[in-house]
């Protein structure tokens, strides 16, 4: 918790943490159909970091190659702190002998799927526990009430679910059932 909180802090005064906190997923484990079967036959596995704690102010006026790099080398150096052996020992090798990882910043999502601000939660994220004064509705209770009474927030801003948990979508339909029930 001490080190979230002092990534909380750097992260505040417009700096990257070290260690930068993060997520790590292995889709690859999973679904090994999104390698092509020469690399599913070499045994590869794909590797997706996503870096926590990383504001999207930092991207304002950067030299979006200069951040890139200064994010990976954050990145690497927490995963290396974990690691039985260094990242860059476990890379594919492009043709052109480059190791084969990406750096995304928050404008290269923003650009590229149209998320604004580059957040994956679409917006800040909140306490997920309610007031008692605003469960008078069914979208209040479930937490993915929007601004419009008939359209319910499903996806990763709902209040009580996000990311990729799907707890938003379900909280979204018990709502729409209570509704219907009305």
């Amino acid at each position: 918790m001490t080190q979230l909180d002092a990534a909380h802090r750097i992260a505040a005064g417009g700096g990257i943490p070290n260690p930068l906190p993060a997520e790590i997923y292995c889709h690859s484990l999973t679904d090994p159909s999104i390698l092509g079967p020469a690399l599913q036959e070499s045994g590869a596995h794909t590797l997706t970091l996503f870096g926590l704690h990383v504001p999207h102010r930092l991207t304002h006026g950067a030299d979006p190659d200069a951040l890139r790099a200064e994010l990976l080398a954050a990145a690497t150096r927490s995963l290396d702190a974990v690691l039985a052996e260094p990242l860059a020992d476990c890379l594919y090798l492009a043709l052109d002998g480059a190791p084969c990882i990406e750096a995304r910043t928050t404008a290269d999502l923003e650009r590229s799927l149209g998320m604004v601000g580059g957040d994956i939660f679409h917006g800040g994220l909140d306490w997920p526990w309610a007031d008692a004064a605003e469960l008078e509705t069914p979208a209040q209770r479930w937490g993915v009430e929007t601004a419009h009474d008939r359209i319910l927030m499903c996806g990763s801003g709902a209040r009580r679910g996000g990311a990729v948990s799907g707890i938003g979508g379900h909280n979204a339909a018990m709502a729409a059932r209570e509704l219907l029930r009305r």
